[in-house]
């Protein structure tokens, strides 16, 4: 598969939240217990919380590049103190961080992702992700997917390779597999991942539109914009 300025892509490095779990499905419960853990019960407070992080206490729905679609837990703990959390900030990402490992038991996939996986290990990809979750919370998803044997490589934001949007994640990833950045296409639905690509000279960023990303905050920075990892195949096969 080959992308912009004719790299040959070799491996792909997947977002998890948004990109191959429905984010909103997936989250808008964990959301909520983890904004009432960082009001200390108040209902009230936990509303302005998960305004304040980006969700809509009525509807559920996360918008785009907010806290909780693009931050690690570390950075929402310290969003929530700023915004009234009695806790101090480490306490309460430590409760987040658990939080959100439990949260990993009903993940809410996007398509048929052991089929995906397939598919795109049969046109020769190596295969990753790379998440602002923690690397427990992203572990037990895959376990629950049953995507053990696909995903060979899987770092979050506490696995030592630095934050989205650093290059870290994709550095990692590249070195891991002892390909060049240039030979990774990462893809994702927020701009976190696309400047991560960016910043790691990835050779594609591809952008999904179905998690939080819309078409506008997408498109000045994708390289490439596709429905969802679905569209994944048809697009290396027309490559």
């Amino acid at each position: 598969m080959t992308f912009k300025l004719g790299h040959e892509i070799k491996a792909i490095l997947f977002d998890k939240d948004g990109t191959l779990v429905d984010f909103d499905r997936t989250w808008a419960a964990t959301n909520r217990k983890g904004a009432l853990i960082a009001a200390d019960g108040d209902a009230a407070l936990a509303d302005v919380l998960l305004e304040a992080c980006g969700m809509d206490p009525v509807t559920g729905k996360t918008r785009a590049d907010s806290m909780f679609a693009a931050a690690n837990a570390s950075e929402i703990a310290a969003h929530m103190v700023a915004h009234g959390s009695p806790f101090e900030a480490e306490d309460l990402m430590a409760r987040l961080d658990k939080t959100f490992v439990e949260g990993a038991e009903s993940p809410w996939p996007i398509c048929d992702l052991k089929a995906l996986m397939h598919s795109l290990a049969g046109a020769g990809m190596a295969l990753g992700i790379a998440s602002s979750d923690g690397e427990a919370s992203i572990r037990r998803t895959v376990e629950v997917l049953e995507l053990s044997s696909e995903i060979g490589f899987i770092a979050g934001y506490d696995s030592g390779h630095g934050p989205k949007p650093q290059a870290g994640m994709v550095l990692a990833f590249a070195a891991h597999l002892g390909l060049e950045p240039s030979q990774v296409a990462m893809v994702g639905d927020n701009g976190h991942d696309m400047e991560m690509a960016h910043a790691a000279a990835a050779g594609a960023a591809i952008g999904v539109l179905s998690g939080t990303g819309t078409r506008q905050t997408l498109e000045p920075l994708a390289d490439i914009l596709i429905g969802s990892v679905a569209d994944l195949p048809a697009l290396i096969a027309a490559r």
